[in-house]
Protein backbone atom coordinates (compact mmCIF):
# COMPACT_ATOMS: atom_id res chain seq x y z
CA UNK A 1 0.00 0.00 0.00
CA UNK A 2 1.46 3.37 -1.05
CA UNK A 3 0.43 6.19 1.32
CA UNK A 4 2.63 9.29 0.87
CA UNK A 5 0.72 11.21 3.53
CA UNK A 6 2.10 8.86 6.21
CA UNK A 7 5.50 10.52 5.87
CA UNK A 8 4.11 13.67 7.51
CA UNK A 9 2.53 12.13 10.58
CA UNK A 10 3.96 13.04 14.03
CA UNK A 11 7.01 10.99 14.94
CA UNK A 12 7.58 9.78 11.40
CA UNK A 13 11.30 10.61 11.34
CA UNK A 14 13.80 7.79 10.91
CA UNK A 15 16.90 6.80 12.86
CA UNK A 16 20.37 7.31 11.42
CA UNK A 17 23.45 5.20 12.10
CA UNK A 18 25.26 6.66 15.10
CA UNK A 19 28.57 8.51 14.54
CA UNK A 20 31.83 6.70 15.24
CA UNK A 21 33.24 6.89 18.78
CA UNK A 22 36.80 6.52 20.03
CA UNK A 23 35.73 3.51 22.11
CA UNK A 24 34.47 1.83 18.95
CA UNK A 25 37.80 2.43 17.22
CA UNK A 26 39.75 1.16 20.23
CA UNK A 27 37.72 -2.00 20.75
CA UNK A 28 36.59 -3.18 17.28
CA UNK A 29 37.50 -6.89 16.98
CA UNK A 30 37.27 -6.86 13.16
CA UNK A 31 40.20 -4.51 12.49
CA UNK A 32 43.55 -5.87 11.30
CA UNK A 33 45.85 -6.72 14.20
CA UNK A 34 43.01 -7.95 16.44
CA UNK A 35 42.55 -11.36 14.85
CA UNK A 36 42.81 -12.95 18.30
CA UNK A 37 39.51 -11.28 19.27
CA UNK A 38 37.47 -13.38 16.84
CA UNK A 39 36.95 -17.15 16.61
CA UNK A 40 39.52 -18.91 14.39
CA UNK A 41 38.96 -17.90 10.76
CA UNK A 42 37.50 -20.29 8.21
CA UNK A 43 38.79 -18.31 5.23
CA UNK A 44 41.35 -15.57 4.59
CA UNK A 45 41.70 -13.64 1.35
CA UNK A 46 44.07 -13.33 -0.36
CA UNK A 47 44.71 -16.92 0.69
CA UNK A 48 47.70 -17.25 3.02
CA UNK A 49 48.45 -13.52 3.02
CA UNK A 50 49.56 -11.96 6.30
CA UNK A 51 48.00 -8.65 5.25
CA UNK A 52 44.50 -10.01 4.65
CA UNK A 53 41.74 -7.99 2.99
CA UNK A 54 38.71 -10.18 3.75
CA UNK A 55 38.30 -12.72 6.57
CA UNK A 56 35.50 -15.18 7.38
CA UNK A 57 34.95 -16.27 10.99
CA UNK A 58 32.21 -18.17 12.82
CA UNK A 59 29.47 -16.02 14.34
CA UNK A 60 29.98 -15.91 18.11
CA UNK A 61 26.21 -15.81 18.67
CA UNK A 62 24.68 -17.92 15.87
CA UNK A 63 20.94 -18.06 15.43
CA UNK A 64 21.19 -21.29 13.45
CA UNK A 65 23.47 -24.34 13.21
CA UNK A 66 26.14 -22.62 11.09
CA UNK A 67 26.37 -18.89 10.66
CA UNK A 68 29.54 -17.09 9.59
CA UNK A 69 30.68 -13.47 9.49
CA UNK A 70 32.48 -12.05 6.45
CA UNK A 71 34.66 -9.10 7.48
CA UNK A 72 34.76 -6.79 4.46
CA UNK A 73 37.92 -4.80 5.14
CA UNK A 74 40.92 -4.77 7.48
CA UNK A 75 40.34 -1.03 7.91
CA UNK A 76 37.57 0.34 10.10
CA UNK A 77 35.05 1.04 7.35
CA UNK A 78 31.51 1.43 8.64
CA UNK A 79 29.49 1.04 5.44
CA UNK A 80 29.35 -1.13 2.37
CA UNK A 81 29.38 2.19 0.51
CA UNK A 82 33.04 2.66 1.48
CA UNK A 83 34.40 -0.60 0.03
CA UNK A 84 36.90 -0.63 -2.83
CA UNK A 85 36.48 -2.70 -5.99
CA UNK A 86 39.12 -5.14 -4.69
CA UNK A 87 37.32 -5.58 -1.39
CA UNK A 88 34.01 -6.16 -3.16
CA UNK A 89 35.51 -8.81 -5.44
CA UNK A 90 37.00 -10.61 -2.45
CA UNK A 91 33.68 -10.44 -0.56
CA UNK A 92 32.06 -12.08 -3.60
CA UNK A 93 34.84 -14.69 -3.63
CA UNK A 94 34.30 -15.37 0.07
CA UNK A 95 30.53 -15.81 -0.34
CA UNK A 96 31.05 -18.24 -3.21
CA UNK A 97 33.81 -20.20 -1.48
CA UNK A 98 31.93 -20.60 1.77
CA UNK A 99 28.78 -21.50 -0.20
CA UNK A 100 30.72 -24.27 -1.94
CA UNK A 101 32.17 -25.49 1.36
CA UNK A 102 28.75 -25.47 3.02
CA UNK A 103 27.09 -27.40 0.22
CA UNK A 104 29.94 -29.94 0.36
CA UNK A 105 29.23 -30.30 4.10
CA UNK A 106 25.61 -31.24 3.42
CA UNK A 107 23.81 -27.93 3.88
CA UNK A 108 21.00 -27.41 1.41
CA UNK A 109 20.80 -23.63 1.05
CA UNK A 110 23.16 -20.68 1.41
CA UNK A 111 21.67 -17.36 2.46
CA UNK A 112 24.07 -14.36 2.50
CA UNK A 113 22.80 -11.20 4.14
CA UNK A 114 23.93 -7.76 5.25
CA UNK A 115 22.60 -5.84 8.25
CA UNK A 116 23.99 -2.30 8.40
CA UNK A 117 23.19 -0.19 11.44
CA UNK A 118 21.87 -1.10 14.86
CA UNK A 119 18.24 -0.57 13.82
CA UNK A 120 18.81 -3.16 11.08
CA UNK A 121 20.12 -5.76 13.51
CA UNK A 122 23.88 -5.18 13.37
CA UNK A 123 25.73 -5.38 16.67
CA UNK A 124 29.14 -4.26 15.32
CA UNK A 125 29.57 -1.24 13.01
CA UNK A 126 32.64 -2.50 11.12
CA UNK A 127 31.46 -3.38 7.59
CA UNK A 128 30.57 -7.08 7.39
CA UNK A 129 28.04 -9.56 6.05
CA UNK A 130 26.80 -12.92 7.26
CA UNK A 131 26.40 -16.29 5.60
CA UNK A 132 23.59 -18.46 6.97
CA UNK A 133 23.93 -22.12 6.02
CA UNK A 134 20.57 -23.87 6.13
CA UNK A 135 19.60 -27.53 5.85
CA UNK A 136 16.67 -26.76 3.55
CA UNK A 137 15.28 -23.93 1.46
CA UNK A 138 13.81 -21.25 3.79
CA UNK A 139 10.18 -20.11 3.47
CA UNK A 140 11.11 -16.77 1.92
CA UNK A 141 13.02 -18.47 -0.87
CA UNK A 142 10.33 -21.12 -1.45
CA UNK A 143 7.78 -18.43 -2.24
CA UNK A 144 10.15 -16.49 -4.50
CA UNK A 145 8.73 -15.81 -7.97
CA UNK A 146 11.72 -15.47 -10.37
CA UNK A 147 9.47 -14.54 -13.29
CA UNK A 148 7.86 -11.80 -11.24
CA UNK A 149 11.27 -10.44 -10.28
CA UNK A 150 12.39 -10.50 -13.90
CA UNK A 151 9.29 -8.48 -14.77
CA UNK A 152 10.19 -5.97 -12.07
CA UNK A 153 13.76 -5.70 -13.37
CA UNK A 154 12.39 -4.89 -16.83
CA UNK A 155 10.78 -1.70 -15.48
CA UNK A 156 13.04 0.94 -17.05
CA UNK A 157 10.98 3.67 -15.39
CA UNK A 158 12.10 2.33 -11.99
CA UNK A 159 15.76 1.82 -12.89
CA UNK A 160 18.21 3.24 -10.35
CA UNK A 161 21.63 2.11 -11.61
CA UNK A 162 23.35 -0.67 -13.53
CA UNK A 163 26.75 -2.30 -13.94
CA UNK A 164 27.01 -4.31 -17.13
CA UNK A 165 23.99 -6.60 -17.12
CA UNK A 166 23.41 -6.24 -13.37
CA UNK A 167 20.87 -3.57 -12.42
CA UNK A 168 18.89 -2.18 -9.52
CA UNK A 169 15.28 -1.05 -9.71
CA UNK A 170 12.91 0.38 -7.14
CA UNK A 171 10.45 -2.33 -6.13
CA UNK A 172 7.04 -1.30 -7.56
CA UNK A 173 5.25 -2.56 -4.44
CA UNK A 174 8.07 -2.09 -1.94
CA UNK A 175 7.24 -2.67 1.69
CA UNK A 176 9.30 0.31 2.86
CA UNK A 177 10.65 3.45 1.16
CA UNK A 178 13.48 2.84 -1.33
CA UNK A 179 13.13 -0.95 -1.33
CA UNK A 180 15.20 -2.25 -4.26
CA UNK A 181 15.64 -5.39 -6.34
CA UNK A 182 19.05 -6.18 -7.84
CA UNK A 183 19.36 -8.81 -10.55
CA UNK A 184 19.83 -9.44 -14.22
CA UNK A 185 23.35 -10.84 -14.09
CA UNK A 186 25.15 -14.04 -13.15
CA UNK A 187 28.10 -12.02 -11.81
CA UNK A 188 28.00 -11.72 -8.02
CA UNK A 189 30.69 -9.06 -8.08
CA UNK A 190 28.54 -6.92 -10.37
CA UNK A 191 25.57 -7.34 -8.01
CA UNK A 192 27.68 -6.15 -5.10
CA UNK A 193 29.08 -3.18 -7.02
CA UNK A 194 25.51 -2.18 -7.87
CA UNK A 195 24.61 -2.55 -4.19
CA UNK A 196 27.53 -0.26 -3.25
CA UNK A 197 26.31 2.38 -5.72
CA UNK A 198 22.77 2.15 -4.36
CA UNK A 199 23.93 2.61 -0.76
CA UNK A 200 26.05 5.58 -1.76
CA UNK A 201 23.01 7.12 -3.45
CA UNK A 202 20.76 6.33 -0.50
CA UNK A 203 23.20 7.98 1.90
CA UNK A 204 23.37 11.04 -0.36
CA UNK A 205 19.57 11.36 -0.29
CA UNK A 206 18.66 10.31 3.25
CA UNK A 207 21.92 10.20 5.22
CA UNK A 208 23.47 7.10 6.86
CA UNK A 209 20.25 5.11 7.28
CA UNK A 210 20.20 1.49 8.47
CA UNK A 211 19.41 -1.13 5.85
CA UNK A 212 19.16 -4.86 5.23
CA UNK A 213 20.00 -6.82 2.11
CA UNK A 214 19.92 -10.49 1.28
CA UNK A 215 20.64 -12.70 -1.72
CA UNK A 216 18.42 -15.47 -3.06
CA UNK A 217 19.80 -18.22 -5.24
CA UNK A 218 23.54 -18.21 -4.51
CA UNK A 219 25.23 -21.38 -5.76
CA UNK A 220 28.79 -22.60 -5.83
CA UNK A 221 29.13 -21.93 -9.55
CA UNK A 222 31.65 -19.41 -10.83
CA UNK A 223 30.32 -15.92 -10.01
CA UNK A 224 26.80 -17.32 -9.77
CA UNK A 225 24.15 -14.99 -8.36
CA UNK A 226 20.44 -14.52 -8.54
CA UNK A 227 18.34 -11.75 -6.96
CA UNK A 228 19.09 -9.35 -4.11
CA UNK A 229 16.56 -7.46 -2.04
CA UNK A 230 17.58 -4.21 -0.34
CA UNK A 231 15.32 -2.78 2.36
CA UNK A 232 16.30 0.55 3.97
CA UNK A 233 14.90 0.87 7.49
CA UNK A 234 13.34 4.30 7.24
CA UNK A 235 10.15 3.36 9.04
CA UNK A 236 9.29 1.14 11.98
CA UNK A 237 7.20 -1.95 11.40
CA UNK A 238 4.08 -1.80 13.56
CA UNK A 239 1.03 -3.96 14.20
CA UNK A 240 -0.55 -3.44 10.78
CA UNK A 241 2.59 -4.70 9.05
CA UNK A 242 3.53 -7.44 11.50
CA UNK A 243 0.03 -8.67 12.25
CA UNK A 244 -1.99 -8.12 9.10
CA UNK A 245 0.90 -8.33 6.67
CA UNK A 246 -0.14 -4.98 5.18
CA UNK A 247 2.94 -2.85 4.52
CA UNK A 248 2.41 0.90 4.25
CA UNK A 249 5.05 2.58 2.08
CA UNK A 250 5.12 6.37 2.44
CA UNK A 251 7.18 6.96 -0.73
CA UNK A 252 5.97 6.23 -4.25
CA UNK A 253 8.49 3.84 -5.89
CA UNK A 254 8.75 6.02 -9.01
CA UNK A 255 9.73 8.96 -6.80
CA UNK A 256 12.22 6.77 -4.92
CA UNK A 257 13.82 5.69 -8.20
CA UNK A 258 14.04 9.28 -9.42
CA UNK A 259 15.66 10.52 -6.20
CA UNK A 260 18.26 7.74 -6.25
CA UNK A 261 19.01 8.09 -9.96
CA UNK A 262 19.69 11.79 -9.51
CA UNK A 263 21.82 11.41 -6.38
Amino acid sequence: MIAPGRAHRPGAGHALIEPVTQQELDECPFCRGREDRTPPETLRLPAGAEDWIVRVVPNLYPAIERQEVVIHSPEHKRSFAELTDEEIELVAHAWLQRASDGLDDGFGYVFPLINEGRAAGSSLPHAHSQIALLREVPPGARTLDPHGLETILARNDLLVTEDGSSEAVAHPVGRLPYELVIGGSADLGAHLRVLRTCIRKLRAVEGPVPWNAWLYGLSAGDKAASFMNVVPRLTILAGLELGAGIYVNSLDPSEAAARLREA
